[in-house]
């Protein structure tokens, strides 16, 4: 098989997505984000990250790390829970608990999770908040960091002027149970038995009530305690999106803290392509099936007139097309997931097109143009329309049209644990 020219396996983190090939630096991506953002380590521990810095994402199954990292870029967050760490302070209601502070170890490696515990009476047993300012209409994600101690479920509540949405949570059998009105619901495994959980939901309200409840079973709101169970709490946060995204601190700001935008892009030069036959290889997914957006990856000559694209589609699927002189040579849609790791591949010569998905090829074509003029790769549509937002595990581009059977060895797994890990499947 023919060398790449152009290599993006992510390796180290800085203001750039550092691509292997070429060795000029000439592949590097220019990447972009003001202020600080957090990532998930090569131990499983959450870990802040300096502003214009990339994040190198570790995956886990079970709370365990597995395999390579991969980089990952989010759209911009606010993080509108004002004391996201500190439970014990008066911002949070307590009703029939005792919160004391800085019990245990968290999700970040510090101890600094709160230890929440049910006294004896016949009551429910909850912390809350209300008037948390939200935009009605809009979908919206609460989320928090658990570990049990003594209680295994509780359930998170939120109400928006009379309207609930809740979601039992069973941190022994890692399930959830009952929930109401949810367009989402998560149960995430961290390390040393943390659990993230999370709903989402539309709200209809401009203010809202939360609540975390500890709870015997999946339906009880209501009990009588001992005194002594209880659970670990650490990260709450609510944020305007269809799914939950990685942990933004917020340590007493009003008005909430913001995690802004990542952007990629700008790599290569016309050296670099070849506009008459070529191969762009890409592994990785989109944050969420959620995410009702395009989400976007170009190789082109600055316009939408030349360009080569492969889409995280709207509706879950991946979509790869060819432009050529402002007129679509070809365009194929796969119902694949592409929330999902998958390697995704388009190859491209004067008459021969064809696309790989897993080592499947999925489309040819043997009438079609060429673009012309090609001289860089972006992590966007070609106007920045469309950001991607996800986890990039590689990138590869070819200046030549390669074999079906390298197309295939380029798109599939070298054995079933790697395709099953990169899936972040347990096997058993």
């Amino acid at each position: 098989m023919a060398k790449p020219k152009l290599c993006l396996i992510p390796a180290a983190q800085g203001s750039k997505l550092y691509s292997v090939l070429p060795s000029s630096g000439v592949g590097d991506f220019q990447f972009n984000r003001s202020g600080s953002a957090t990532r998930i380590n090569s131990q499983g521990l959450i870990e802040t990250v300096a502003s214009g810095v990339s994040r190198l994402n570790y995956p886990m199954i079970d709370g365990v790390v597995k395999g390579c990292p991969h980089h990952i870029l989010e759209p911009q967050r606010t993080q509108l829970v004002q004391y996201s760490e500190d439970f014990s302070n008066a911002y949070w209601g307590k009703s029939n608990i005792t919160v004391t502070t800085n019990q245990t170890i968290s999700p970040d490696g510090s101890q600094n999770a709160d230890k929440f515990l049910e006294n004896t009476s016949t009551a429910s047993h909850l912390i809350s908040k209300s008037g948390i300012s939200i935009t009605s209409g809009v979908s919206h994600t609460l989320s928090v960091f658990v570990k049990a101690n003594g209680r295994n479920t509780f359930r998170l509540f939120t109400d928006t002027g009379g309207n609930s949405f809740f979601a039992y949570f069973n941190l022994e059998t890692k399930s959830i149970g009952s929930k109401q009105g949810l367009t989402a619901s998560k149960i995430e495994e961290y390390p040393n038995d943390w659990y993230r959980c999370s709903i989402s939901f539309t709200p209809t309200t401009t203010s809202i009530y939360v609540q975390f409840l500890l709870t015997l079973d999946n339906e009880t709101t209501s009990y009588t305690g001992d005194g002594s169970s209880g659970m670990y709490l650490w990260g709450a946060q609510i944020e305007q999106g269809s799914y939950p995204t990685s942990y933004i601190p917020n340590y007493g700001t009003s008005g909430g803290v913001t995690r802004s935008v990542e952007t990629a892009n700008g790599s290569g030069s016309a050296a670099t392509f070849n506009s008459e036959q070529g191969v762009l290889m890409f592994e990785g997914s989109a944050l969420d099936e959620s995410d009702t957006n395009y989400r976007a990856l170009s190789l082109s000559d600055g316009t939408s007139s030349n360009r080569v694209q492969i889409w995280l589609w709207n509706d879950g699927t991946i979509f790869t097309y060819i432009v050529a002189q402002g007129s679509t040579s070809y365009t194929r849609f796969d119902n694949v997931n592409s929330s999902n790791i998958n390697k995704i591949l388009i190859s491209y010569k004067q008459n021969k097109f064809s696309t790989f998905i897993n080592g499947i090829k999925t489309f040819s074509d043997v009438i079609g143009n060429t673009p012309t003029g090609l001289n860089n790769i972006r992590f966007s549509d070609t106007n920045s329309s469309a950001d991607f937002y996800g986890n990039i595990k590689q990138l590869q581009y070819f200046d030549t049209a390669l074999t079906d059977t390298d197309l295939e060895k380029l798109t599939s797994w070298v054995s079933f644990q790697d395709m099953a890990e990169s899936q972040l499947y347990s096997i058993e």
